[in-house]
């Protein structure tokens, strides 16, 4: 139970960190990265809130919406993997010295 309690606090801090990120640049590449990655982090917030509720109350109903909740952080965890690999393979085509 400990380590979705983290995964949690981890995964919403880098969310954040990500969200304010893309603030900071300019570049419309990098914007859509960081994007990308806080999707990631959104999904992974999202799928270990899901477990940690089930595992806190086990009942038919927290079933149900961790069952949501778990579906709906793979399905951004799966997107945000996959743009962040497209994003990054465009930024070290664009920019093959770095």
């Amino acid at each position: 139970m400990f380590i979705f309690a983290a995964l949690i606090v981890i995964s919403i801090v880098l969310y954040i960190y990500y969200k304010v990120a893309i603030l900071k640049t300019k570049d419309g590449l990098t914007q859509r990265y960081f994007n990308a990655k806080a999707r990631i982090f959104l999904g992974l917030f999202l799928f270990s809130f899901g477990i940690n509720q089930y595992i806190a109350y086990q009942t038919k109903l927290v079933l149900f919406i961790s069952v949501v909740f778990l579906f709906l952080g793979g399905l951004q965890m799966f997107d945000g993997f996959k743009e962040a690999k497209h994003y990054r393979n465009e930024y070290k085509r664009l920019h093959p010295n770095e």
